[in-house]
């Protein structure tokens, strides 16, 4: 039988929610494990941040690495393994990873971000790692001097774009809509850029390909006269999915598109169970490494007040049903009164 090992706290998702949460617990001295599969989480796909203060320019891989050292400076313990399954059982939660190892803990922050979400389109599984990608900031180098595809049309495609014209000698950004949702500089910056060519108001319809690498991407209306432009790659940047399927089994309320509902202190409506960064319903039309990190504290901060309280809860009783705790507040109470 596998050996289970017990915390006070455990965090799921090592990105920057998850890391700021351990930062944060060991200041509060809470006996804590992260689990994640990737450390620095999706911010290591970010070929450059540009609004987290401190950092005027520095690339996402970077950040993530700054904040997995702060968080083991700390002496956070930090393990690379996938959760597979929560399991609520008394007073704790027993946390199954994808080895079979076997955990248990009085709370759980869930930082587990959101998944790429897929076009769904003929060609997109055929070709995927042979020419269809998700990650600009991977792949890019592949693609020097050549055409590229990037779908879609906020934060993550204007960044994957302008990082795509660094190698590739063309760049088509096409986006369903009739404006970039990006911010305002980002924009800018692929509208100036002589490399990006923008096509709004256009989907694509399909990936096509030789049977062994894209050759080009069909789309729902003609551009330039074609409905078929002739690429060598097709980067999908077209916004992610909550990973909720882990604590959504028991019973944790979420909003119309599966993001964690929680209070102010990150907290959900299942004691011991709080959420932080992209997962939070909170933070979903704003998700941001800034925003993150903040919730990732205060979610730090909610597991200590819930630690505490229980252990108060726990502490014998006096003759007047009170524990010492309860007491000693009550006293300090009469003496403010007096």
């Amino acid at each position: 039988m596998e050996k289970t090992f017990s915390y006070d706290l455990i965090i799921i998702g090592a990105g920057p929610a998850g890391l700021a949460a351990s930062i944060y617990a060991s200041r509060y001295r809470i006996k804590h494990l992260v689990l994640g599969q990737q450390p620095g989480g999706t911010i290591i796909l970010a070929h450059k941040v540009e609004n987290y203060p401190g950092f005027p320019s520095i690339s996402g891989p970077q950040l993530g690495q700054k904040f997995m050292e702060h968080a083991k400076s700390l002496g956070a313990e930090i393990e690379n393994k996938e959760v597979v399954e929560i399991k609520k059982e008394n007073n704790h939660f027993r946390i199954i990873t994808n080895n079979n190892g076997q955990y248990q803990a009085k709370a759980i922050i869930v930082a587990t971000g959101t998944k790429r979400k897929s076009l769904g389109v003929p060609g997109e599984e055929t070709y995927l790692g042979h020419g269809v990608s998700y990650c600009a900031t991977c792949d890019a180098a592949f693609y020097k001097g050549k055409t590229v595809a990037v779908v879609g049309g906020a934060n993550a495609a204007c960044s994957g774009a302008l990082h795509l014209a660094r190698f590739a000698k063309k760049v088509y950004l096409i986006y369903r809509g009739e404006r970039l949702r990006a911010e305002p500089a980002w924009v800018q910056e692929a509208r100036e850029n002589p490399k990006i060519e923008i096509i709004f108001n256009t989907n694509p319809l399909a990936i096509l390909g030789d049977g062994q690498k894209v050759t080009a991407i069909a789309l729902d209306k003609p551009y330039g006269g074609q409905k078929e432009l002739a690429v060598d790659g097709v980067f999908i940047e077209v916004g992610g999915v909550p990973v909720a399927g882990l604590v959504k089994n028991l019973g944790v309320k979420t909003d119309e598109d599966n993001y964690l509902l929680t209070d102010n202190s990150m907290a959900t409506n299942i004691p011991g169970i709080f959420a932080a960064g992209d997962i939070n319903a909170f933070q979903k039309n704003c998700q941001q490494v800034v925003t993150a990190v903040a919730e990732g504290a205060q979610a730090a901060l909610g597991v200590y007040q819930y630690l505490t309280s229980q252990r108060e809860k726990s502490l014998p009783k006096t003759d007047g049903g009170l524990n010492n705790k309860q007491m000693q507040n009550a006293n300090l109470k009469m003496q403010n009164e007096k």
